[in-house]
């Protein structure tokens, strides 16, 4: 029986700047479960998710070098780079124009499996955590990381003020951070 290495997240980041694919291979049985998580949460197609998680890891072994620790942990630095990902596909022309495709096409073929969902995905609690935050702050926190708004997308689709809801996750980043330590 092998035994897998376990490694802190300065090693694994140590290691994937020098592009250890052991390493790498660990941060993908590490943490793909819950980038999916996010992805399915925003996209709704399991097979597109997949297809951007796909693409996100290519993402993140390719810009690896750009990643700086002190900006941010690491998984944080992923869920953005996975989450801006993620938007750009849901806003490209093709996305767009395949959805259209899609939607004409015979509807009964489009159940989805009752199985899959984002809770199966979410592997660090993260929605149960959110439970502990101002109702105000968990509605920004849903809205940027699970769905996808921006803070512009979030102050008009709320009418909130734009400083609010910079404010309000900034709040909400800090407890979650304080709550997950």
């Amino acid at each position: 029986m092998e035994l897998v290495k376990k490694y802190s997240e300065d090693e694994l980041v140590v290691l994937l700047k020098g592009q250890d694919r052991q390493a790498f291979s660990y941060l993908y049985d590490n943490y793909a479960a819950a980038l999916n998580g996010l992805i399915f949460r925003m996209v709704e197609d399991k097979e597109l998710a997949e297809d951007i998680l796909q693409e996100a890891f290519v993402k993140i072994w390719n810009n690896f070098a750009q990643y700086d620790s002190t900006k941010g942990r690491l998984f944080t630095w992923m869920l953005n780079l996975t989450r801006n990902l993620t938007i750009d596909t849901l806003r490209s022309k093709g996305y767009k124009k395949q959805r259209k495709i899609s939607s004409d096409e015979n509807s009964v073929s489009n159940i989805q499996d009752t199985n899959f969902g984002a809770d199966k995905f979410d592997t660090m609690g993260l929605q149960k955590q959110l439970a502990n935050l101002k109702p105000e702050q968990r509605t920004i926190i849903d809205l940027a990381y699970f769905k996808g708004y921006t803070q512009d997308e979030i102050s008009k689709n709320t009418g909130i003020p734009l400083g609010t809801v910079k404010t309000r996750m900034r709040a909400a980043i800090t407890e979650l951070r304080k709550i997950l330590k």
